[in-house]
């Protein structure tokens, strides 16, 4: 009984631990355009429980210049060469855009910041998806010149978390993150 007891506090302990990891300030932070797009949260940005941030999105301003809001984590190897699925912990009053920040389709590459990226239902209690790399897919507003590389999971070096609002329309969106897991193979 014994036994099983310490076991069962071992594996807590060692879940627990990890899950902390994902909460390491230094490797969380945010990005908003120029345009008028902001950013607001309760400080500290990382809290002990979760990172949360509420975005005022504006409407895309012209042609040229396109509105965003992005919370950031920057993966701890600046890769995800070995990790086979991410597992997210979440709330988002929107549906939540996952991106990989991959060099080769940003600012370092083509500049077209079409980056592989999923999307995963709004959520207003905590729940927890796991993505695997299948779940990834170019957006359809890819432009046609940018080239296609696929997935190189040793150019990935961040996870952009977005709330799913319009070019058009902008809005305001909270999002809060628990727990950013990286199964490995």
């Amino acid at each position: 009984m014994y036994l099983k007891s310490l076991l069962t506090a071992i594996l807590f302990s060692s879940s627990a631990l990890y899950a902390g990891q994902s909460l390491d300030a230094s490797q969380w932070r945010y990005a908003v355009d120029p345009h008028g797009s902001t950013a607001s949260y309760e400080k500290p940005l990382v809290k002990e429980e979760y990172v949360g941030i509420t975005f005022n999105r504006v409407p895309r301003v012209d042609k040229q210049n396109n509105s965003w809001v992005e919370l950031i984590y920057d993966l701890p190897k600046k890769s995800l060469e070995g990790i086979t699925s991410v597992e997210l912990t979440y709330q988002s009053d929107k549906p939540l855009v996952v991106k990989l920040s991959q060099k080769d389709y940003g600012g370092k590459g083509d500049k077209s910041y079409a980056h592989y990226q999923a999307l995963l239902p709004s959520a207003n209690r905590w729940q927890t998806h796991t993505l695997t790399f299948d779940d990834f897919s170019r957006p359809e507003w890819t432009p046609s010149w940018s080239k296609d590389n696929g997935i190189t999971k040793a150019n990935v070096s961040a996870l952009y978390f977005v709330p799913d609002l319009t070019d058009e329309k902008g809005g305001k969106a909270w999002l809060k993150i628990k727990n950013v897991k990286l199964n490995q193979e």
